[in-house]
């Protein structure tokens, strides 16, 4: 082991600011109540969900306030002995605000959905409100605490050990991941969440999530495998069930199809509003290959000809609908991609034999597409695979995981290749890139068809995952979410591609009361994400130096002066 963790220098105290003893000790004196407060009973009515009317046993949101609280007491109370310099080199004082961030959060909700589920605020115990003004206390201490900067670990550990560190923590993130899927009440699962967030935050400031995030990098080829091996453990986990199965199905698909935009928009700098359509086209032409009794098309070849068809058609749409369209740049192109979308829509629509050739079947679209048989596997039946009885959708899931690892192995070569250059320089500034020697039309175009065919690929298998395909499932809608997903994960990345494929597909089926207004929703994030982190959640190295270069200067300008301090 060498290295070490960085520690930063203390900042002296502020005139008229609390002393930092009197802020961790009004801060432990919160943090201690909170904790007490989840023995207590928070409501008088045991339909809210954890049953949060038993005294001495903590249930629902009182676990999550519990784990977050004794966290937060133990590094104060590490903080103030002799292990500081080892578990917070870099200070708890940051650590403990997130914290306490999220004690609050969760108490403030839980209270006031008691109060809004039974019927009025007087279904909450005395003890609710005990817990509400003890989250107070903690997050207003917590303020006053120094505000440290997260610490950087530089540890490096024979590569044996890393490995076993990027395995653990993979299989740590397999476990949290089916624990949420398993917890049915809405509100439960929004505290879960927030418990989730600050922990890792918490981690973050503290070094370890860093250093981890590091090892990774630094073993990306390791990372990479281990990742697909735990998501190929996730059938494992749900057993016969197939519901979880088949919305990861659907999140599988999803994601292909936002990487494959990723090239377009991420990496192009070209605004496809109508993407979701050369979804359609191979989905069309994987139920039009199927053997499906509505198929126009007499012919059923195997799978991988289709898949091959599949892509091939897309390509050649993409090229057709691009060698007009990438003659315009900007908002103009996002019009004239979100036009094509619609006519695609309207043209399958069509195709129905009355106001057009016979080859779509219409707004009836294609019924009853039976399940894959591939490489002598019947898709539609459930096999036992290490004495476990999978469900027939982890077929699908696990040819969804070939094909997003074909489509990551093609990202990942475009993007570090001289194309994946040339279409950085396009987004960045198209008339300098032109002006350098680079062909901007022509590569505009190679992005377009390729990210085509990354969406025929998935359209085919999709059109067997989901057995029926209509035009309906093709709308702008759909394009806006696909959008949405890479620039609330990020653009440029695939991890941030298929992260917001997660969050836009799978928290809906959470929370699906809030289906109706949906959109708002969505709305509301992504205002908030281009306010707050308009490099998304996963952010591309360079997009986030763009969009954060002034603080980045001065961070940098910060530690020059320390430094020199020292």
């Amino acid at each position: 082991m060498n290295g070490g963790a960085d520690t930063p220098p203390r900042r002296p105290a502020e005139k008229g600011r609390v002393s930092t003893a009197t802020a961790r000790t009004a801060t432990l004196l919160g943090a201690a109540s909170s904790l007490a407060s989840t023995f207590l009973a928070w409501s008088y009515g045991s339909a809210f969900p954890g049953d949060l009317t038993i005294y001495g046993y903590p249930g629902g949101a009182q676990v999550h306030v519990l784990v977050l609280a004794a966290v937060a007491i133990a590094l104060l109370l590490i903080e103030a002995g002799p292990l500081r310099r080892v578990v917070t080199p870099g200070g708890a004082g940051g650590t403990v605000r997130v914290l306490a961030s999220g004690v609050f959060l969760i108490t403030a909700f839980t209270v006031i959905a008691i109060g809004v589920e039974l019927g009025g605020m007087i279904n909450v115990e005395w003890g609710g409100w005990v817990a509400l003004l003890a989250a107070s206390v903690f997050v207003v201490a917590a303020r006053l605490l120094p505000a440290d900067r997260p610490a950087v670990w530089s540890y490096r550990l024979p590569d044996w050990v890393e490995f076993l560190v990027i395995a653990v923590v993979l299989g740590l993130a397999l476990a949290a991941f089916v624990q949420a899927l398993a917890i049915p009440e809405w509100e439960i699962f929004l505290c879960y969440l927030v418990a989730l967030g600050a922990a890792l935050a918490a981690a973050w400031r503290l070094g370890p999530a860093a250093w981890i995030s590091a090892v990774g990098a630094r073993h990306r080829g390791v990372t990479v495998t281990a990742a697909f091996v735990v998501a190929a453990a996730f059938p494992f986990t749900q057993g016969s069930d197939n519901h979880w199965l088949n919305v990861m199905v659907n999140v599988g698909i999803f994601a292909t199809t936002a990487i494959g935009l990723n090239i377009v928009v991420g990496l192009a700098g070209l605004l496809d509003l109508g993407y979701v359509a050369f979804l359609g086209v191979g989905a069309y032409v994987g139920a039009l290959l199927s053997g499906a009794a509505a198929s126009s098309i007499g012919w059923n070849p195997p799978f991988a000809v289709t898949v091959v068809i599949g892509a091939v058609v897309t390509a050649i749409v993409g090229v057709i609908i691009g060698t007009p369209t990438l003659r315009v740049r900007g908002d103009y192109l996002a019009i004239v991609t979100l036009g094509f979308g619609e006519i695609f829509r309207i043209t399958v629509n069509n195709l129905d034999g009355s106001t057009g050739p016979q080859v779509t079947n219409g707004p009836n679209g294609i019924p009853g597409i039976p399940d894959l048989t591939f490489l002598g596997v019947d898709f539609g039946r459930s096999h036992t695979v290490f004495g476990m009885n999978l469900g027939y959708f982890a077929n699908y899931f696990f040819l969804e995981l070939v094909l997003i690892a074909f489509v990551i192995l093609v990202f990942s070569r475009m993007n570090n290749s001289r194309l994946g250059r040339a279409w950085l320089a396009i987004r960045e500034d198209e008339v300098a890139a032109q002006a350098a020697g680079i062909n901007t039309f022509r590569l505009k175009l190679l992005a377009f068809a390729l990210g085509a065919t990354l969406a025929g690929m998935a359209g085919t298998i999709q059109a067997h995952a989901i057995s029926s395909i209509t035009p309906d499932s093709y709308q702008f809608l759909n394009s806006a979410f696909l959008v949405a997903a890479v620039v609330l994960g990020g653009m440029g990345t695939v991890t941030g591609a298929m992260l917001g494929s997660v969050v836009l597909l799978l928290l809906p089926e959470k929370f699906r009361f809030f289906q109706d207004n949906k959109l708002l929703i969505f709305g509301l994030t992504l205002v908030l994400m281009m306010r707050f982190r308009p490099e998304g959640m996963i952010a591309n190295k360079r997009r986030q130096a763009e969009f954060h270069e002034e603080e980045i200067s001065e961070r940098l300008g910060r530690e020059a002066r320390a430094e020199g301090a020292r």
